[in-house]
């Protein structure tokens, strides 16, 4: 209903009206009319963001994520009369994507420090002894991505994202930490 709604609100506020040709353009490579959709529906889909957010820099970042999603997606769009329906539908799942890794992240941070990890949940003291040891390789920033991607379940890409850092150079540290893993849990055993 609330979207229904934002919908409605948006219609009235486009600049030029969106339809389904405008859309099958950009689908078709046409960056011009990729300018006159981010023009006329930018306000609005940040608007709608921002409600769900409710941080000026994270609606902001979801409102280029959601025009990015539609360059790419425009040429897989099936014209059903209803464009902007689409487009606050790939609006409203970044948003709510951006929500979901926030709250990965915080759950994370309310977790112990990296530096104190003390593994309570292994009952076993050689074990504990073991991966204290093990994880002791690695620097904080390795723990923080080993933590984010296996304890945590966060991705790849969201961590970068996190972590400031490229995807490629996120994923190199990733892969190098799980060698220094493997190398100390082998001079551990």
């Amino acid at each position: 209903m609330l979207l229904a709604f934002m919908f409605t609100l948006a219609e009235a506020t486009y600049k030029r009206p969106i339809d389904d040709e405008l859309i099958l353009k950009i689908g078709n490579g046409d960056n011009g009319a990729f300018h006159t959709l981010y023009e006329s529906a930018s306000e609005s889909i940040y608007g709608f963001v921002l409600s769900i957010l409710k941080n000026q820099y994270d609606a902001e970042d979801v409102l280029h994520e959601t025009f990015l999603a539609v360059h790419r997606k425009a040429s897989d769009y099936v014209p059903k009369g209803k464009p902007m329906a689409w487009i606050f539908t790939i609006a409203r799942n970044a948003a709510y994507n951006k929500l979901n890794e926030q709250k990965k992240i915080q759950l994370l941070d309310e977790q112990k420090s990296i530096g104190e990890l003390d593994f309570s949940e292994i009952t076993d003291i050689e074990d504990k002894l073991v991966i204290n040891a093990v994880f002791r390789a690695l620097t904080d920033e390795e723990k923080q991505i080993i933590l984010l991607h296996a304890v945590g379940g966060v991705k790849h890409r969201e961590i970068a994202t996190v972590m400031n850092m490229p995807l490629n150079t996120e994923l190199s540290r990733y892969h190098r930490a799980i060698k220094k893993l493997k190398t100390a849990l082998e001079e551990n055993l």
